[in-house]
């Protein structure tokens, strides 16, 4: 007989036996749920807490620092003046002749002076007079009289106005005649018809009599 064979198929039974049993322990865990508790034992969630560091308060305000002090320059050194010798000249002759000239103060009063003549009146002003003017724009030409026309008389006559504020005659006579007393007549009345610029004085028409001269000639 072999004995070694014999050893060794015992312990190819042995350890058959074995695997088999922890197939069996491995199928009873699975099934009892004790896998799962380990396997949530291994899984279990690790909690991790952030720790905030807390900043020490911020240090008390200080007071501002004291302003420098101003530098102040220092005073100038002084410097004495320089005495300087001016020579005045000596005073001229005429000046000492004329003060030992000079009269001693008396204490009499000067005589007041004569009162001075009051002035004399101021002239009167003297108005701007403007005459009167005829304006030979608003009347006709004295007519010629048919008998000093058939005669062919002619002559210069001098007539006064008396001209009032409105510019119309008021008032008229014959200062020189023309030699004829038809020609004088016609004159009187065509003139006496216009109407005159009345005589301004100051700036202001004012009643008063002006002359004028009318020529009766052919032409």
């Amino acid at each position: 007989m072999n004995f070694s064979d014999n050893g060794k198929v015992k312990k190819n039974y042995t350890g058959i036996v074995v695997v088999v049993a922890l197939h069996l322990l491995a199928a009873y865990g699975i099934v009892s749920g004790l896998g799962k508790r380990m396997i949530n034992k291994m899984i279990e969630p690790v909690e991790t807490k952030i720790i905030e560091e807390v900043a020490p308060p911020p240090p008390k305000e200080l007071p501002p620092p004291p302003p420098p002090p101003e530098m102040k320059a220092p005073p100038p050194p002084f410097i004495p003046p320089v005495e300087v010798n001016v020579q005045q000249p000596p005073p001229p002759q005429n000046v000492i002749a004329n003060a030992t000239n000079v009269k001693p103060a008396t204490n009499e009063l000067a005589k007041p002076a004569p009162p001075a003549p009051p002035a004399p009146p101021a002239p009167p002003a003297q108005s701007v007079r403007i005459p009167a003017v005829a304006d030979f724009s608003t009347c006709a030409k004295p007519e010629w009289p048919k008998s000093s026309l058939r005669n062919e008389e002619t002559g210069t006559v001098t007539l006064s106005f008396l001209i009032g504020v409105d510019g119309r005659v008021v008032e008229s006579k014959i200062v020189k005649s023309s030699g004829f007393r038809d020609l004088d007549k016609a004159a009187v009345v065509g003139i006496g018809k216009c109407k005159f610029k009345p005589t301004m004085v100051d700036g202001k028409p004012e009643q008063a009599w002006m002359q004028m001269q009318y020529v009766w000639t052919l032409e």
